[in-house]
Parts: C-alpha cells; structure tokens; sequence
C-alpha cells in the first residue's frame, strides 16, 4: 500500500500535538507494511486555487500554477492508495494549509454534471481518488468539538464510492501531555500505532482501537478549572501556552477550589501506589481557609476543612505556598525564612508533579 501523510500543522516537533499523533500512525502503518511519504505543508509553496477552471478544459487534469502542489503533491496524491490528513482543529474545521490543499486537489474532477445514487449533483471524477483518513486534534475536552470537521469531510468525500474510510479525533490534546496524564498519552499513542497497522492491513481502524484514542478525561469539570488556570497565568505572565508549556510552568490557583483540582490533577498515583498519608492545608491571606488530601494507595481524595489527623500540616499565607508551587520561590528556602509553617513527613509533597 501506498500512503501520503499530510501534516498541515504549522507547528514543529514537539510543539505539535499533530504531528506527534501523525507521527505513531504513520509508525504503526510502517510496522504493518505500507510505503509512507510524510509531507509538511509548511515546507512547500501551495497557491490558492483561482477558479480559472483551466484544469477543466485547456490542460485537462492539470492546474495553472507552477508550484509544489502541480510539480510534486498533486502528482503524489493521485498515486496513492491512501491519504492522511493531519490536521489540527481550527475555526471548527480544517486549517488554511490543508483547505488550500484540498482545494488545490480540484484537477481530479472533470467539469461535467451527473447524480450519484442519492441524487447529489456531483463531478464525476478523472482520476482514482485515493482513500482517505483525518486524523485531527483540539484543546477542547470533548469528542463533540469535531462536529463541523466531521460533516465536512464527510460530505467532502461523498460521491460513488465513499472515499473517508477512517475518522481519527483526539480531544483535549494540551492536556493529554501533561505529565499526569503520561499514562493515558502511552496508551492514545499505542492505539494510535495500532490504528496505523489496522489500516494498512485493512483499510480501516478497529471500534475498540478508535476508543482508546479517544478515551475521555474522568473529570471534565477539573479539566476545565486547570485549563482557565493556565489561561490566567499566561496572561498574568506575558507568556503565550507554547512558552508556558516549554518551560513546564505549573497554573497559579486562586481559591481553595482550583488549589484542590490543582493538587489532584498533578497527584502521581504511581508513585503513591503503597502510600496512606493525610496532607493538611491551611491558608491565610488572599485566601483563607482550609482544605485536605486523604492518600490512600494510588487514590487521592480532597476535602474542604480540616482533617482529625494528619501526616503532614502546611500553614501558610496562600501566596507564598503558590509561589512555591509555581516554582517561583524554593520550598526549603522559604521554610528556612519562616515564611510558613510544617509539620510532619514534607517527603509526602514529592507525590505530585514530575513523571507519572
């Protein structure tokens, strides 16, 4: 079999969720025998389609322009078995690179009229249109935010023989590489890999495999509070998310609530696999109050109050303990100069952050 993969995020390596995802199917189709060319579209010189309609009459089958996609994709594209699209979410569809892409793919159709079976006007096509697989990712948390981008291509690729033979959508996809979240990114990576290997042995991707990439976030409500927080801190910080991620910035919590979906979200459940620990909180300043994590072997639980008994007892002016969560200010340091209270086991505040 033999594959074009698209990518037409404007991102590079390990900015773009795009390509890492494109990057383990076009692995797994590799693994499972096929023939794979990737192409950036942000390498290559593509010119907007004009609607000259050249391409329908004076040179059948060949666009106007002189650029890469006359020269060298078009050619590639007609050629190929199968076609991926990469292509991150914008506007609730395609992005420009990839529109201008499709649209450039026009050549493919001769300018006469005919029904298809359900009565939809269409072109008959000159050329073999090639299969096709989107493969697409958003920040939204939820599945429903590729509607638009699944009633496009779905009526894109309508015609006499159904050309779309593999949706591939992950949400959330910011969040999915937190390092909280390593395990559940292996695991889309590795049923992304399968995907690729279904596919080039089958030309389709499996329910259960298509689940696994998909495989939702367990409590979207903290997924949102941490997602506004990262949003607050960047602008707080004059940083755009890209910066905000190189740097492996923590989000500023700014109540007892977001603090608590803070610490549970970065909570390493490996790491506490054989733990049973109590971890009290209690804050003063911007704000006051109390709150706890009950730990018990790989489970994190938190609660607004105080706790009967606890393993370790933080007592703190609520903005020093977020600069030291942030990592702007040194715990130890700041304990050293009295700026807060502790008691009890600190070793218990290496259960969260790092590598899951």
């Amino acid at each position: 079999m033999k594959v074009l993969a698209i990518n037409s995020s404007l991102r590079k390596g390990g900015e773009s969720r795009t390509e890492m995802m494109l990057g383990h199917l076009v692995e797994g189709m590799r693994e499972g025998g096929a023939e794979v060319e990737v192409v950036h579209l942000r390498e290559k010189k593509i010119n907007y389609c004009i609607g000259c309609y050249t391409c329908m009459t004076k040179t059948p089958g060949k666009c106007v322009h002189k650029d890469d996609m006359t020269n060298e994709l078009f050619p590639k594209w007609v050629e190929s078995d199968l076609v991926v699209y990469g292509v991150p979410l914008f506007s609730q569809t395609v992005n420009a690179p990839l529109k201008t892409f499709i649209e450039r793919c026009f050549p493919v159709l001769e300018p006469f009229l005919e029904q298809d079976k359900t009565g939809r006007w269409v072109h008959p096509y000159r050329y073999k249109y090639p299969a096709v697989v989107v493969l697409s990712v958003c920040g939204f948390p939820e599945e429903s935010a590729f509607g638009g981008l699944s009633h496009y291509v779905n009526f894109l690729m309508h015609g006499k023989e159904r050309n779309l033979v593999a949706e591939i959508y992950r949400p959330g996809s910011h969040l999915m590489t937190q390092p909280a979240r390593k395990e559940m990114l292996d695991d889309i990576l590795d049923a992304t890999r399968q995907a690729g290997r279904e596919l080039a042995k089958s030309m389709k991707v499996s329910k259960k495999t298509l689940a696994r990439i998909k495989q939702p976030f367990p409590d979207l409500e903290s997924v949102k509070e941490l997602a506004n927080l990262a949003w607050k801190t960047c602008i707080e910080e004059g940083i755009t998310i890209g910066e905000f991620e190189k740097k492996e910035m923590v989000p500023r919590a700014d109540s007892l609530e977001s603090y608590m979906a803070l610490m549970s979200f970065g909570f390493n459940a490996k790491a506490a696999a054989e733990t049973k620990a109590v971890l009290q909180f209690t804050f003063t300043g911007e704000v006051d109050g109390s709150c706890y994590f009950t730990i018990d072997r790989g489970t994190i639980q938190a609660a607004i109050g105080t706790a009967k008994k606890a393993d370790l007892a933080v007592e703190a002016p609520f903005d020093v303990w977020m600069d030291i969560v942030t990592k702007k200010a040194d715990g130890a340091r700041s304990f050293i100069d009295g700026k807060y209270q502790a008691a009890g086991d600190l070793t218990l505040m290496g259960l969260f952050g790092g590598e899951r």
